[in-house]
């Protein structure tokens, strides 16, 4: 159930309710008595699950998903190890021809 915030018109009267979406909004000013109480839109609040399972990663966008992917890739072909090993050129061997003179 959220809470609702209201000011009464009349006398400034500031204050917060706690109230299921459903209930209709209040009217008569707890204050001064008029019925000139108005119920303000506020900012809202985040969800927030608790409780084991719920993480709040499991619902980031898929274009943040890829990114970090992307990243962690680009992480992993840093830490891969260069090959040191040198390879050295094939000799060529030059064959010695026998001549029969």
């Amino acid at each position: 159930m959220p809470t609702y915030e209201y000011i009464c018109e009349n006398c400034g009267h500031h204050l917060e309710k706690f109230q299921m979406m459903s209930a209709k909004p209040i009217k008569k000013c707890p204050e001064c008595g008029k019925m000139k109480l108005k119920r303000l839109i506020g900012t809202g609040a985040g969800i927030i699950f608790k409780g084991s399972g719920f993480y709040e990663t499991d619902y980031r966008s898929d274009n943040y998903n890829k990114s970090k992917q992307a990243s962690k890739n680009v992480d992993n072909a840093k830490d891969a190890k260069p090959d040191t090993k040198k390879k050295e050129p094939k000799k060529k061997t030059k064959k010695k021809t026998e001549t029969n003179s």
